[in-house]
C-alpha cells in the first residue's frame, strides 16, 4: 500500500483521519507543524491549535496506533508567508483570509513538497472535503464534505491537479458525530477536545492589536466619513475595521452606521445604512481552476463569498489578465476585498479566487 504523511494536529479530526488510512492498510508516518514558537508571540495557548500540549496529544495518537511521528519547524515559512500575507492585507484595507494562505504556502505547499522528498506517495489531512477523478476528463476534482455543516472546500479551493493527486481526506465521507465516535472506539483524548474556532496566531481574535505588536507601533488613528465626504468622527486604525462591520465604531447616530470602504490612500473610513452594502457584481484575482482547465466563456455557477453563508446562483466570466466577474442572481451584503469567492457545480468546486472589487 501507499506511503502516507498524515498532517496530525492533536485534534480529533487529524487523529481520526490516522485511524482510517491505517484501517486500510497504508504505512504511516505522523507529522506535526511548529507554525510559531508560542512563547515569542506572548499569548495564552490554551484554545488554539498548534501548542506544545497539541503536539504532544498528536504524537501520543501516533504511539498509540503503532506508526512513527515527526514534528516539523515550519515557522519560518509561517511567518513569511501566511503571517506577513495577514500583515499586509489588513494594512492595504482588505480583510485576508489566512486559513485559505496557509493552505496554499504551507499545508499543501511547503509541506507537501516535503513530503514527496522524503518518498511519501501521498499527504493526508482531516479536512472535510472528498478529492475524486473524473474518468471523461481525467482531471482531479475536489468535492464537498459529506456533513455540510463541517465542509470545508471553501478552503481548499486554491488546490492544483498536481497537489489533489497526492493527497487524501480520509474525513470527506463522514460525519463529526461519526468522527467523534471512531475516535472514542480507539480511546484517543482528542475525542474529548474541542473544535478550534480562532486563527491559530490570534486566538483572542484581537486582530489589530496582533499586527501593532508585529509592527512596532500603533496604527494611525483617521476620519470616519459618510457617503457625502463629511467627518462624522475619528476611527482608531484601517486595520481595525472590516466592510460591514457595525459595532465597535464609537459614533452615537440616528440610524445604524456600517463600514462601506476604507480609503488607505486617505487613511479614511466611509460608513453608511446597511443598504448601501448590497452588491450584485464581483471581480477576482489570483483565481485557480480545479474542474476545468481554464473559463473560457460565462459558465452559470452557485458561489460563496465567505465561508460560513450559503452558495448563491451566479454567472462568472472571464476578464483579462486572468481575472474573473461573477454576476449574482440576487444581491449579496458585505461583499469584501481579500476574502475568497468559491464557486461550485453541485457538488464540486470549479474554482475560486481572492475578491478584489464590487459593483
Amino acid at each position: 500500500m501507499a506511503h502516507v504523511f498524515v498532517a496530525m494536529s492533536g485534534g480529533v479530526d487529524s487523529s481520526v483521519a490516522a485511524v482510517l488510512l491505517q484501517q486500510a492498510g497504508h504505512q504511516l508516518s505522523g507529522v506535526n507543524l511548529r507554525m510559531f514558537h508560542n512563547e515569542d508571540l506572548g499569548e495564552r495557548r490554551e484554545k488554539t491549535c498548534c501548542s506544545l500540549e497539541d503536539a504532544e496529544d498528536a504524537a501520543q495518537a501516533a504511539r498509540r496506533l503503532g506508526f512513527p511521528f515527526y514534528v516539523f519547524d515550519f515557522a519560518p515559512v509561517f511567518r513569511d508567508t501566511v503571517i506577513r500575507n495577514f500583515i499586509e492585507e489588513y494594512q492595504q484595507g482588505r480583510t485576508p483570509n489566512p486559513c485559505a494562505e496557509c493552505n496554499r504556502s504551507v499545508k499543501f505547499g511547503a509541506l507537501l513538497d516535503r513530503v514527496r522528498v522524503l518518498g511519501g506517495d501521498f499527504l493526508a489531512t482531516g479536512h472535510y472535503a472528498r478529492v475524486e477523478r473524473d474518468g471523461a476528463s481525467g482531471r482531479y476534482l475536489l468535492k464537498r464534505g459529506v456533513d455540510r455543516s463541517k465542509d470545508q472546500s471553501y478552503f481548499l479551493y486554491m488546490l492544483t491537479q498536481d497537489q489533489l493527486a497526492h493527497t487524501l481526506f480520509p474525513l470527506g465521507g463522514f460525519h463529526k458525530t461519526e468522527v467523534r465516535r471512531i475516535a472514542g472506539e480507539y480511546g484517543l483524548a482528542a475525542a474529548r477536545k474541542h473544535d478550534s474556532q480562532d486563527i491559530c496566531f490570534v486566538p483572542d481574535g484581537r486582530y489589530a492589536d496582533f499586527i501593532e505588536r508585529a509592527c512596532g507601533h500603533a496604527a494611525e488613528a483617521g476620519p470616519f466619513l459618510d457617503q457625502e465626504g463629511r467627518v462624522l468622527g475619528r476611527h482608531k486604525g484601517l486595520i481595525r475595521y472590516t466592510r460591514g462591520q457595525h459595532k465597535g465604531l464609537g459614533l452615537s447616530t440616528e440610524e445604524p452606521l456600517y463600514v462601506l470602504e476604507k480609503d488607505t490612500a486617505h487613511n479614511a473610513i466611509r460608513l453608511g445604512p446597511d443598504s448601501a452594502l448590497w452588491s450584485r457584481t464581483l471581480t477576482a484575482e489570483r483565481v485557480n481552476w480545479i474542474s476545468i482547465p481554464e473559463l473560457s466563456g460565462p459558465m452559470a455557477v452557485t458561489a460563496k463569498t465567505r465561508y460560513s453563508q450559503r452558495e448563491a446562483a451566479a454567472v462568472v466570466e472571464p476578464l483579462p489578465e486572468g481575472r474573473v466577474r461573477v454576476v449574482f442572481d440576487e444581491l449579496q451584503r458585505a461583499i469584501t476585498a481579500g476574502q475568497a469567492v468559491v464557486l461550485y457545480d453541485g457538488e464540486t468546486v470549479v474554482g475560486g479566487g481572492t475578491i478584489c472589487g464590487w459593483a
